[in-house]
């Protein structure tokens, strides 16, 4: 991997995901109304001192502009439309475009630097950071619906960084979304009468289908590959319709689009739908850095194996693209 220049090797990846809890971020992304300490919760301290070192320590961390862009453009539908009662909520489109220039006008790499909370008794670890690059991650960082991998990098001459990146969490930001009305229809009419559905009603009905993959969606897709083509599973009782463009950020049209989406069995619909795998438009499998190396070779995942059995043409490779760019952890 090679940042700002120089090369590094990936030495571990940090297994547990940290979701940004309310008390690092700043004021008007808060859900609630306390100040917070902006201490950061890494996990057990055993599992963090392994991580970044022993009891005590100061490590030299660092985020990339070209993340920190990518994460916003990802969650400019969450700020025009939040889906959290942000503090700041009325203010979001005009922060999004704010914050999005004063990141365009930050150095390619954002270094700074955490310490170990050791004032702080029992389990839990905790970092925290005055410096600035902490700062512009508190003021980025939204709660519950984004949250934060880090990478343990060493240089050639034996210099050991932590590489951190945000990442949208899309099943929060769609489980949280106001859902359209649902319409009950064909009971006695001496019980609750019969409310009969419009057309507008019904494909709102079919878009929600579409969410959970069910309905005319996932019969499309199985009627384009009825397996799973990684693992050539056809059982349909375990297979699952995942979006490609996640189903919170498509619209309507994109998301009953049967050409956005695959049929795959649950352990990859997971993989794919959190960003630890994507593919290629010559249909070869690339896998997460950001998946640690344990747990790759726990899954027996191999980058560019091919599966020639995946469905490919144009429209989802323009799917596949943005999955690639917004979705992957690349």
């Amino acid at each position: 991997m090679i940042i700002a220049g120089k090369n590094y090797k990936i030495v571990d990846t940090f297994d547990t995901i940290v979701t940004i809890p309310d008390c690092v971020v700043v004021s008007q992304n808060k859900l609630g109304h306390g100040h917070g300490e902006s201490k950061l919760y890494f996990g057990t301290k055993e599992n963090m001192r392994m991580f970044y070192g022993s009891e005590g320590f100061t490590v030299d961390c660092f985020l990339l502009k070209k993340d920190l862009l990518d994460f916003l453009e990802a969650l400019k539908k969450e700020y025009s439309n939040p889906s959290q009662d942000y503090a700041g909520k009325d203010l979001f489109p005009k922060l999004w475009e704010t914050r999005m220039e004063k990141i365009s006008e930050m150095d390619e790499v954002i270094s700074f630097q955490i310490h170990d909370q050791t004032q702080i008794k029992g389990p839990r670890g905790y970092v925290n950071s005055r410096d600035k690059g902490f700062k512009v991650f508190r003021e980025l960082s939204l709660p519950l619906v984004s949250y934060l991998s880090a990478m343990k990098l060493e240089s050639d001459n034996g210099q050991v960084k932590f590489y951190w990146k945000l990442f949208v969490d899309y099943d929060v930001i769609a489980n949280s979304s106001k859902q359209p009305t649902v319409f009950v229809y064909g009971q006695k009419k001496k019980d609750i009468g019969v409310v009969h559905p419009t057309r507008k009603e019904k494909q709102q009905a079919e878009i929600r289908n579409s969410r959970i993959g069910q309905g005319r969606y996932r019969e499309a897709l199985l009627e384009e590959c009825p397996f799973c083509p990684i693992t050539m599973v056809n059982d349909e009782r375990l297979l699952i319709a995942s979006h490609i463009k996640p189903w919170v950020v498509s619209s309507d049209s994109e998301k009953t689009d049967p050409k956005n989406g695959y049929m795959l069995t649950p352990l990859y619909d997971k993989l794919f739908d959190r960003g630890f795998i994507t593919f290629t438009d010559d249909k070869k499998m690339i896998v997460s850095n950001w998946l640690s190396p344990k747990n790759r070779m726990r899954l027996g995942l191999k980058d560019n194996q091919r599966f020639a059995l995946l469905p490919m043409d144009e429209k989802r490779m323009a799917y596949l693209d943005y999955h690639r760019k917004f979705v992957f952890k690349g």
